[in-house]
């Protein structure tokens, strides 16, 4: 199928350009050398990415969304040490783990250089569950420049909900047909391509740490337009 039509790159941030893992797994690490405390922080970091994943996908479905995911960070984080029994991890463990290690979190080394050629042919956003103010401090971070950011807190509603893709189409002024999910999550492409978006799966085989990733392998699918490992193998996929 042509890619010809295709006028703005949507970008999943969380998992795709994003590296969450290493972020929360070092948090909950220093937190526990504070208090000399060993546990598996890897196994915590992808139990805290699993339960805020679950508090914010279609959040909006029935009425106007009560939070963001900023808040979900920490009303999970706190839920999540309540039930391991890490009373000791005080307020400011708890704020370094919900709000500095994610506002921190560093890009993929692909990212960068990747967006700063695709921004030469196409409209390059950030479409993601993530809070404004997270994406800001990333991007700032991280070197990283968008032509718009996306957020589903703004959008007032969230994916996986057709009308959050919807809306993301229309604030860029496009048909659904002319926006690209790019994304290294299934169910984010698979939501966006029933509203009409054409899709692109870009691997992330460490997104998960040593856990294996939730990205199909290569040649497992064949079900999206585009199915790279990388950016720059994107950029190759799109001839530019």
């Amino acid at each position: 199928m042509s890619l010809a039509g295709i006028k703005a790159l949507t970008f999943d941030t969380g998992g795709t350009v994003l590296d969450w893992h290493s972020g929360f797994r070092e948090a909950f690490a220093s937190a526990g050398q504070r208090h000399g405390i060993r546990r598996d922080w890897a196994a915590l970091a992808n139990d805290l990415r699993h339960r805020t994943m679950q508090a914010m996908l279609n959040l909006g479905e029935n009425g106007p969304p009560e939070y963001n995911f900023d808040d979900a960070h920490r009303f999970c984080l706190d839920a999540l040490l309540d039930e391991e029994g890490l009373d000791a991890f005080d307020a400011q463990d708890r704020h370094a783990i919900s709000w500095d290690a994610p506002h921190s979190f560093a890009a993929w080394p692909d990212v960068r250089p990747g967006l700063a050629a695709l921004r030469e042919r196409f409209i390059v956003t950030s479409f993601t569950l993530l809070s404004y103010r997270l994406i800001i401090e990333t991007s700032r971070r991280n070197g990283l420049v968008w032509d718009g950011v996306l957020s589903c807190e703004g959008l007032g509603v969230y994916k996986l909900l057709p009308r959050a893709y919807r809306r993301a189409a229309e604030r860029l002024q496009l048909q659904p047909e002319q926006c690209l999910m790019v994304a290294c999550h299934p169910y984010d492409l698979d939501s966006a391509s029933r509203v009409g978006f054409r899709t692109a799966l870009v691997r992330r085989p460490l997104e998960w740490g040593n856990k294996p990733s939730e990205t199909p392998d290569r040649g497992e699918t064949g079900t999206y337009d585009i199915e790279v490992d990388s950016f720059t193998d994107l950029i190759s996929a799109l001839q530019i």
